[in-house]
């Protein structure tokens, strides 16, 4: 059997890191675990962690690390027998010690795509807000312009994706991810990959996971989170 991998993806707004994390997720057997997904989810079924969470989301601010933490580590407390993969979480230096004092990582990928690249990507994108599903105009368009390829539902462009709100939003990730990457290069598991294009980043990711998981991609089928 495989060795368990605790592992993690981060990466600005833009950088493709949702991409990045179902390709990994599919080849590899992982459970995705997106943040997204859980905040919504929590929202949905109104748990505690959910209902705060919504006071800071409804008011445009980034939902605290206390709520965070306490809505993702249970998650991950209850998958102590499994491999997984962390997207959006942590995202803090808080949330990141946290995660710590009950997982030893093995594996943090930090992707590192220019600014052009990245305002690019975001000014074509557009989001289904009830499922958090992301469309690019360029690449990965909708059916029919404007609707949810699922539901029907028209998508949205969120004001911080547009080129005015960028600059400072991609300022604040910055602040907040620096400690977090050095904490995991002190920890010597982190694993940074540059460049433009998700497809040409991908085979070396591809490798470092098969060698990080001591076996090539088999076709595994995860259980895979959205």
């Amino acid at each position: 059997m495989a060795k368990l991998l605790r592992a993690a993806v981060l990466g600005p707004p833009g950088s493709g890191k949702g991409t990045i994390c179902k390709r990994i997720a599919q080849s590899f057997g992982l459970q995705y675990l997106s943040s997204g997904h859980f905040l919504r989810e929590g929202i949905a079924a109104n748990t505690e962690a959910g209902v705060l969470a919504k006071t800071y989301i409804d008011r445009g601010m980034l939902v605290p690390d206390q709520v965070m933490t306490r809505l993702m580590l249970p998650k991950l407390e209850q998958l102590r027998n499994h491999s997984w993969l962390l997207d959006g979480f942590p995202r803090t230096l808080t949330q990141a010690q946290a995660l710590n004092s009950l997982y030893q990582m093995d594996l943090v990928i930090s992707l590192n795509i220019p600014y052009e690249t990245l305002k690019e990507r975001l000014s074509d994108r557009w989001v289904h807000p009830a499922s958090g599903r992301v469309y690019n105009m360029g690449f990965n368009p909708p059916r029919v312009q404007g609707k949810d390829d699922i539901t029907g539902e028209p998508l949205i462009q969120h004001d911080d994706d547009k080129p005015e709100a960028l600059m400072a939003r991609l300022r604040h990730y910055k602040e907040l991810a620096k400690p977090v990457i050095d904490l995991y290069k002190s920890q010597g598991v982190l694993h940074s990959f540059s460049g433009t294009e998700t497809d040409k980043i991908w085979p070396y990711i591809n490798s470092l996971l098969s060698t990080k998981m001591h076996t090539q991609p088999s076709g595994a089928h995860p259980t895979q989170v959205p």
